[in-house]
């Protein structure tokens, strides 16, 4: 998994939202080990508890679950990844569609703008 992290988000929602994108992406199968709090935490370069945090929310909201002595793993259910996809795609568009109103364009034309540069008709500077 790709650790970046930003400055004005908590670290452990950082990491539950990286964890949830592998899932969603196919990174994380299901039934899938995850390696342990303090392996992840050394990866990550967070503190343990930090990870730990992280992914006792995320077997709260049902993505993971923990066999005793045999770690954690990644839930088997379908219905959670085609949903982490949907949740993804509407988070990413609102941030899109945020960013573009700033910049003083429409919804309308944020959409016109997006299929131009689809088509190769956006140019990079």
């Amino acid at each position: 998994m790709e650790w970046k992290f930003e400055d004005d988000i908590p670290i452990y929602q950082q990491i539950m939202d990286i964890v949830k994108q592998q899932i969603a992406v196919g990174g994380l199968e299901a039934g899938q080990k995850l390696p342990s709090v303090r392996e992840l935490a050394l990866e990550a370069g967070v503190n343990p508890n930090t990870m730990q945090k992280a992914l006792a929310e995320l077997e709260r909201e049902g993505l993971l679950y923990s066999q005793r002595t045999a770690g954690r793993f990644v839930a088997e259910q379908k219905r959670i990844k085609q949903g982490l996809q949907e949740d993804l795609m509407r988070e990413y568009m609102q941030i899109f569609l945020e960013n573009m109103s700033k910049l003083g364009y429409s919804a309308q034309e944020a959409l016109q703008l997006l299929q131009k540069y689809l088509e190769g008709g956006v140019k990079e500077k």
